[in-house]
């Protein structure tokens, strides 16, 4: 090859590149001043649109417009959640693209030729088809086209919102958030109100807020174990329905027809502007029907779950007249149904505040001691017979008697140990404690002169051994 025929090859190369060069750089000036716009390319306003469906994985969900609400094109019973229908809508109220294509050849290329979801909208006037391609990765947005030739690399994913099935899109009955209950009512296998009564005086406790009536006579129950349990209620996730339109036979097949238990809630609370409201909350709860009645039977013959098979529970829930049935979890049912008085009375046999206790009269293997408090708060101090004592052990065995098993089973062995607790209470300004053995895991705890629970010895044998400490010194 000669000089010459080199020559104008190798300017034929540079001619080449230099016009590619310019090419791409034009491109990316292109792209960098559109990317900067952030225009916004669709405008719909969600009040005005009459209709939206969209298909996504093979299944296409359909809605329109029935006065205020929506209605499902498939089953108009099926309740609609308008604000999750408004969150779709407002996608496209102002729908902005960081980059557009235009004079598009090949929508392939952006995954625009198999859309990934169709979304189809209508107001009265006009009809809008969105298509949502591939996510770029680089950019981490999705192509998408809004009919008019263009393709858009969006600021925001649809298919953030759009990823939802049906059940996504039910108005599921709602907790309501409560400030203060004011009543709780159980029915069924419990049958019992509580009512809520501040600074009543019924209690040697002022924590002691709710109370059940029993014979004629105010029973206190722990503030904390009542208070866990309604916010058992409030935690609760009712969204895995079993049906949404429930008839006499479903709710029959769930065991709601005769709920195990139903719990109804009165309370007040605060609306959107603060001013106070009040309402009921009502609950029915049951166990499938044939799981209950084999556990019924396994308890009354005796058999029990070995430890390393833990029982299954399939168990319903419903609010109200909802037509809405929804499946429980095993641990949610089994905190739902320990609802009983003992399940929620106090389990300590001695529950008052230890600062308001002044003095500990205390019966011992036929001896009797007087442990006395002076002063007030921190700065009280113990005695017994004239000398200064320290007494956390004490306190701390005598505020550790816990019920394992409640029982009114009169005693009749041998006394272990008695206390008279004295209270700066005008209405309760004494508690009396009696201990008697009862076999050789239990004691059991007798006060004022009512059986009332069986105590783990354990616990017995760790006061007694507290008092032997500081009367034997």
């Amino acid at each position: 090859m000669n000089r010459a025929k080199r020559l104008y090859i190798l300017l034929g190369v540079l001619a080449a590149a230099c016009i590619a060069a310019f090419a791409v750089l034009h491109l990316e000036q292109r792209q960098e001043e559109i990317a900067e716009s952030g225009e916004t390319v669709l405008e719909i306003d969600p009040d005005a649109v009459q209709s939206l469906s969209w298909e996504y994985e093979g299944e296409t969900l359909a809605f329109h417009r029935d006065g205020d609400g929506w209605r499902y094109d498939d089953d108009e019973a099926f309740p609609v959640d308008g604000e999750k229908i408004q969150e779709l809508l407002g996608q496209f109220e102002a729908f902005g693209a960081a980059f557009v294509i235009t004079d598009v050849e090949d929508y392939a290329q952006y995954g625009l030729d198999d859309p990934t979801c169709t979304i189809q909208l209508a107001t009265e006037e006009e009809s809008y088809t969105i298509e949502l391609g591939n996510y770029s990765n680089m950019d981490e947005q999705r192509y998408v086209s809004t009919g008019d030739g263009n393709v858009y690399l969006a600021v925001s994913d649809p298919l953030d919102v759009y990823d939802t099935d049906l059940s996504g899109l039910i108005a599921n009955d709602q907790v309501p958030d409560w400030t203060q209950v004011t009543g709780l009512t159980f029915a069924g296998e419990q049958d019992y109100t509580v009512t809520w009564q501040e600074d009543s005086g019924l209690s040697y406790s002022e924590d002691d807020v709710y109370f059940t009536q029993q014979d004629g006579e105010s029973l206190p129950l722990d503030t904390s174990l009542v208070e866990g349990y309604l916010r058992t209620l409030q935690s609760l996730e009712l969204t895995d329905y079993v049906t949404y339109n429930a008839t006499d036979e479903e709710l029959a097949d769930c065991g709601l027809d005769e709920p195990q238990l139903t719990v109804t809630v009165d309370y007040t609370g605060e609306d959107e502007d603060g001013a106070e409201t009040s309402g009921t909350f009502v609950l029915h709860i049951s166990r499938d029907p044939e799981e209950l009645a084999q556990a019924q039977a396994d308890e009354e013959s005796g058999s029990e779950e070995t430890e390393d098979t833990e029982e299954e529970i399939t168990a319903y829930a419903r609010v109200g007249d909802s037509q809405i049935v929804y499946q429980l979890s095993g641990s949610d049912y089994e905190a739902l149904m320990a609802a009983s008085y003992d399940e929620l009375r106090h389990q300590e046999v001695l529950w008052a505040d230890f600062a308001g206790v002044t003095q500990l009269d205390i019966a011992l293997e036929g001896e009797k001691y007087t442990i006395s408090a002076e002063g007030e708060g921190d700065d009280r101090t113990w005695s017994c017979q004239g000398e200064e004592l320290e007494i956390d052990d004490l306190q701390s065995a005598l505020e550790g008697l816990t019920a394992a098993e409640f029982t009114d089973e009169a005693p009749d062995q041998q006394e272990e140990i008695s206390l008279t607790v004295h209270l700066d209470s005008e209405s309760f300004p004494t508690v009396e404690i009696q201990l008697y053995r009862y076999d050789g895991t239990n004691c059991l705890a007798v006060v004022d002169g009512e059986s009332v629970s069986l105590v783990p010895r354990e616990q017995v044998v760790d006061l007694t051994e507290a008092v032997r400490a500081i009367v034997l010194n």
